[in-house]
């Protein structure tokens, strides 16, 4: 449930913040009139997301055995990607806001109407087939799927878009930012493991060393699970966000690991720029 919230309000908020700069934009330069192109643009954008949404859940349905273990294998690994270059982008920037505020300027400087609608379009396309891909790849990580918790991170993420809109709360987005960055980074070195693990199924990678530790102790005797097993009260909200697995094997382990240092020395050298 932690996963899907995170995933939602995080990609949800970004998209909200995007149309709230534009509209905000657009009131303080008396072109209210283009405010329609905004609303036409976000219902395209939510339309075309859903049809991706279809799309990608018909045809992951369409795999069994081997290649579904591949294609599953494969979506975690898009999904750390795609997630990976959201990060990248954020990092460094001093103010988001402003960034977005100079890419609408632009945009309706060169392309006028159509490119109010367009940039509108691209972001709700952009974060609702990231949603689509990252629900995907969690569910496929943990084997659980949580509605409510998608849901709740959608609501959360128009609550605190309207009332940072309306200045009734002072956050910093950059503060805000960074320590979602530092779960997404977590729960994307989860998704590469858990990646390489469905491939290492389908045999697509050598296993060499199946369990390099298992700490996944046995069901006791009323059927509970330990607390640090990934099905007991621990364990299962580690492995939701940030892909625990209490008996990973050497691959798996290498790549969660060489996933983090990587992405931490980059970010030191964009902070430090």
């Amino acid at each position: 449930m932690l996963a899907s919230l995170l995933i939602t309000f995080r990609e949800t908020l970004e998209a909200a913040l995007v149309v709230g700069i534009v509209l905000g934009y657009l009131s303080k330069t008396n072109r209210r009139s283009m405010f329609k192109n905004v609303y036409y643009a976000v219902g395209a954008g939510i339309f075309a997301s859903i049809i991706g949404a279809v799309l990608f859940n018909i045809l992951a349905g369409g795999f069994e055995g081997r290649a579904e273990e591949i294609f599953e294998g494969i979506t975690m690994l898009v999904g750390a990607a795609l997630l990976t270059t959201m990060i990248m982008w954020i990092l460094g920037k001093a103010d988001v806001a402003l960034k977005l505020t100079n890419n609408v300027d632009n945009s309706l400087i060169k392309n006028g109407t159509m490119g109010i609608f367009l940039i509108v379009f691209m972001a709700i396309l952009r974060e609702g087939i990231e949603t689509v891909i990252f629900l995907n790849a969690s569910v496929y990580a943990t084997g659980e799927t949580s509605l409510l918790g998608s849901i709740i991170g959608i609501l959360l993420a128009i609550v605190l878009s309207f009332l940072l809109f309306k200045g009734l709360m002072k956050v910093s987005l950059k503060k805000f930012f960074l320590i979602t960055n530092i779960l997404l980074i977590l729960f994307a070195a989860g998704l590469v493991a858990h990646g390489l693990h469905e491939l290492q199924e389908a045999k697509l990678f050598p296993v060499v060393i199946e369990h390099i530790w298992d700490i996944n102790p046995e069901v006791v005797v009323d059927g509970s699970y330990p607390a640090l097993h990934e099905k007991g009260t621990v364990g299962s909200i580690f492995k939701g966000l940030f892909g625990y697995n209490g008996n990973p094997t050497l691959l798996e382990t290498l790549a969660y690991w060489l996933y983090l240092i990587t992405i931490m020395f980059i970010w030191k050298k964009k902070i430090n720029k």
